[in-house]
């Protein structure tokens, strides 16, 4: 006999916990099932062990510089590995810890641990146990993706979960695939101490970037010893009496054909966590990569089932999984219009100096087909960034000549991650260029470039007819 609640939960990632508060706070009896690790990818295998670690291997990074601030130390710079390790176990497990400690306090919550399988539309089973519900939310993430590369399955390759659990510094480490989270590893790996290649089968680094974005931070990485290998179209691995060799050839542009290396990452992608939930058994229907297929409001093709987070293809990031479930809760239990396509979407990509992105490249709104303005600055023009000594990068902004509203902006440099919410704000309030032009930010920050960015703004030429 199955159990009845208002709604069911699968999965505590971002959205789901805070949706199972609202709900409960509404009076509703509901089920959140977890099957592994409480707080989703974020806590456990995502943004907060790993931005531990970056925090951990810019340390590192600014020590080795204190001369150029006029600081004197003795002796070289060692690393702990172990301990830089485990300090972002730490934080993981703490935050783990916070989430399921508040889960299982919520009153009107009941909190199963185990894999949920859909039965029907509205019933699931864990284990031996039967539930259902009229309501039933879907939060369950993804995973990263092992492409069918010839030999991958006769090595003992890491994944962004894996290597999180490494207790020895790498000798040599390749990473396959030149983007966000392969970035962010070989940058801290490398300020470790280890010996770093990246593999990255296009021509450039984080090919959705412009290229003077994508150029710069080649540059940054390869500046810091990083070697990278772009135009990659055949990897393969085998095993090694020295580790594992690494063949790259074909169209590779530079560099031998192969490589010996001690650990491979594989950093190409992800996949949603959806192949065993028995989602054939409710009808919810899915694209050809598995993401679960929804409408604006995060309705699947099933009534009274949603989907939040990493599993709908809607959105890769801890931000957009909570603005699920705010979207979802505002239209449930609060008579609201919320929609996805209203979303403004802002990134980052935190290797030092970091990226914050929001909005079109320059690229994309040159082939949008209107009339673009654009403003570039250099850090090196930048107050804070030359006070730091960190002059890395450049701070663009794009914006439609018609209705004065800014269409991208990519802070490349110091502290970008957070000057770039000087845009974001903007363009979420709708309001045109010239508010944030004569706004009087603080000095000295990098927001107060904003300012002086927009005002040289300048028009480009369209792309020519085809």
């Amino acid at each position: 006999m199955s159990r009845r609640f208002d709604a069911i939960i699968v999965g505590a990632g971002q959205a789901g916990p805070p949706l199972a508060g609202r709900l409960t706070a509404a009076g509703m009896q509901v089920a959140l099932v977890e099957r592994q690790f409480f707080g989703g990818t974020c806590v456990n295998t995502g943004c907060m062990p790993t931005k531990t670690l970056v925090a951990s291997a810019r340390v590192a990074h600014q020590v080795r510089r204190a001369a150029d601030y006029g600081v004197v130390l003795g002796g070289e710079v060692g690393i702990d590995f172990q301990r830089v390790m485990a300090r972002a176990h730490t934080v993981t497990d703490n935050a783990r810890g916070n989430v399921e400690r508040w889960l299982d306090g919520m009153h009107g919550l009941t909190v199963l641990r185990g894999h949920a399988r859909f039965e029907s539309h509205d019933s699931l089973r864990i284990g031996g146990e039967a539930i259902s519900a009229p309501r039933i939310f879907l939060n369950v993430g993804g995973r990263a993706l092992v492409p069918d590369m010839p030999g991958v399955h006769a090595i003992p390759y890491l994944t962004n979960t894996s290597i999180l659990q490494l207790d020895i510094l790498p000798e040599h480490l390749a990473i396959v695939g030149g983007s966000y989270i392969g970035l962010e590893f070989a940058q801290m790996f490398r300020r470790f101490g280890a010996k770093v290649t990246i593999i990255e089968q296009q021509p450039t680094l984080i090919g959705r970037e412009d290229d003077d974005v994508s150029s710069t931070i080649a540059e940054i990485l390869q500046g810091e010893g990083i070697a990278v290998r772009t135009h990659a179209e055949c990897v393969a691995f085998a095993k090694h009496a020295s580790g594992i060799a690494v063949k790259v050839d074909c169209a590779c542009a530079s560099g031998d054909p192969g490589l010996i290396v001690s650990h491979v990452l594989l950093a190409v992608g992800r996949r949603p966590n959806t192949d065993d939930l028995g989602l054939e058994h409710a009808g919810v229907s899915t694209d050809k990569h598995g993401y679960i297929t929804v409408d604006d409001t995060l309705a699947t093709s099933v009534p009274g089932i949603w989907a939040m987070g990493d599993c709908n293809g809607r959105g890769a990031f801890t931000h957009t999984a909570y603005n699920d479930f705010e979207i979802i809760a505002a239209n449930l239990l609060d008579g609201g219009q919320r929609r996805v396509s209203s979303r403004i979407a802002g990134y980052a990509l935190y290797i030092d100096p970091p990226l914050g992105r929001v909005g079109m490249t320059e690229a994309q709104a040159r082939a949008s087909g209107k009339r673009v303005l654009v403003s570039k600055r250099p850090m090196s023009r930048v107050g804070r960034a030359v006070e730091r000594d960190e002059t890395q990068g450049f701070m663009k902004i794009v914006a439609d000549a018609d209705t004065h509203r800014i269409l991208g902006a990519a802070i490349l440099g110091i502290s970008g991650d957070e000057a770039i919410h000087g845009v974001i704000d903007l363009m979420n309030a709708d309001q045109p260029y010239d508010t944030l032009q004569w706004a009087v930010p603080i000095h000295p920050t990098v927001s107060e470039l904003l300012p002086t960015l927009v005002g040289e703004l300048k028009p480009v030429c369209r792309p020519a007819s085809s």
